[in-house]
């Protein structure tokens, strides 16, 4: 018997195919196909990078389905089904949004995969597979498995290896996914696993893929307690409230955080009160000392905004850029408020009557990536458009990157320091060009 696994690509530009630079290991189908019997014959094909060879004998298609690549994994998914091959989506997308990718798929994989999907590789033997398979949130690999890292060899993926040690959230902010996803609870991984794991791969620069890896202080200082003898780099998502704890931040610092994307979202209180950011509401000033202590720590972070909040204007995007350039911030992400479906803001947006798209962008053949698709309440939807695309070009550019650069704290720290802001900022300059209005799916 064999299983196909497939991560689908976001689309293709108006004159070309794309490439997506950028791209990291698809850790999730690794995990699975780890969790696979191993008489099975397991395949892994990344769309991102390489053509899906369709008429490949297989006895399932496995497809993990993201939002924004929801289009393409659809018309991937009618490939195969065209074929006779039977098709079974997971991941995010139709755990918040069952009924939609109902319609493209033959079995559906709610929730976390993990707990179920040695049922659903055993009703596949018996050509009983169920329509739908739901798994309750809980903590990553719990069985102790590993990931099959052997199926990412030659496919091109930026030299970081991804792992998990929790999973969800504690904060509730209202655009966010993963709150809906995991219902505000915080799944924590045996560290004993994670280290593990770690010996069982040769790099020295892990990722974790924790949605908020900083969500329970005390078991992120444990992690960051046997981490430290084995004097690695590594990186995460962390929210703002870190910095308020000064012997966790220590203990980071020692334990080689390089840095982490955090949750900026926005520059006023006013739209961090609208969206519930309360990590980062408490004693507002405007990140000051926030800023200053991961500075003080060594940290390059990612800064991500949100952009397009009720009380945002041209001028209120124009001075987030002019703060995350003045925070020589090693990146960073000026994203457009994005209703997600059967988020909180989705359903505000929905009530108002404010999407656009019929409410469902990322199907409609006309939306295009990071374009608005939602009506702000202080500008036009093409203005805000306009003013991110213009925060991303202006950030990426020379005279930015040279100012950002001249941080003794940060970037010039060490040899490493430096040869990753260089590197990774002149991929991300590449993609913010190819990435910008975008079609979704490739027909």
């Amino acid at each position: 018997m064999r299983i196909t696994f497939i991560k689908p690509t976001i689309g293709r530009r108006e004159h070309s195919l794309y490439t997506d630079e950028g791209r990291m290991e698809p850790l999730m189908l690794a995990v699975l196909a780890g969790l696979t019997p191993p008489d099975i014959d397991v395949r892994l094909y990344d769309d991102r990078m390489e053509t899906i060879p369709l008429d490949e004998p297989t006895d399932l298609a496995a497809i993990t389905v993201e939002t924004y690549t929801a289009r393409r994994a659809y018309e991937i998914a009618s490939d195969f089904r065209a074929r006779g091959v039977p098709v079974i989506l997971g991941g995010i997308h139709p755990t918040l949004f069952p009924e939609e990718a109902a319609r493209h798929a033959d079995s559906l994989l709610l929730g976390d995969a993990e707990t179920i999907w040695a049922q659903a590789v055993h009703d596949l033997s018996r050509k009983n597979l169920q329509k739908r398979y739901t798994g309750p949130p809980g903590r990553a690999q719990l069985c102790g498995s590993l990931p099959r890292r052997d199926l990412f060899q030659g496919k091109g993926y930026l030299p970081v290896t991804l792992m998990q040690f929790s999973r969800g959230c504690r904060f509730a902010c209202t655009f966010c996914s993963v709150s809906e996803y995991f219902g505000r609870k915080h799944y924590i991984r045996r560290i004993d696993q994670v280290l593990e794991e770690i010996a069982a791969q040769k790099r020295r620069f892990l990722f974790f893929v924790d949605d908020n890896i900083a969500s329970d202080r005390v078991a992120l200082k444990d992690l960051c307690r046997e981490l430290i003898p084995l004097k690695l780099h590594w990186v995460s998502q962390a929210s703002l409230d870190v910095t308020q704890d000064p012997e966790l931040m220590k203990l980071m610092q020692e334990s080689g955080n390089a840095g982490n994307v955090m949750g900026f979202e926005s520059i006023t209180a006013e739209s961090l009160r609208e969206s519930r950011k309360a990590p980062n509401l408490r004693g507002f000033s405007r990140y000051e000392k926030e800023v200053e202590t991961l500075r003080d720590h060594g940290m390059q972070t990612w800064a991500a905004f949100t952009l397009g909040h009720d009380g945002d204007t041209r001028d209120s995007i124009r001075a987030t850029l002019d703060f995350a350039l003045e925070g020589r911030f090693a990146f960073s992400a000026f994203n457009i408020l994005m209703p997600y479906p059967n988020t909180p803001l989705y359903r505000r947006l929905a009530a108002e009557g404010r999407l656009l798209y019929d409410g469902c962008w990322w199907l409609h053949p006309a939306y295009r990536f990071n374009s608005a698709a939602f009506v702000p309440r202080r500008m036009t939807p093409e203005e805000l458009t306009e003013e991110c695309h213009r925060a991303r070009t202006v950030y990426s550019s020379l005279p930015a990157l040279l100012k950002r650069f001249s941080d003794v704290k940060t970037h010039l720290r060490s040899l490493w320091t430096a040869a990753t802001y260089w590197r990774y900022n002149s991929i991300f300059k590449r993609e913010v060009v190819k990435k910008h209005g975008m079609r979704f799916g490739l027909r």
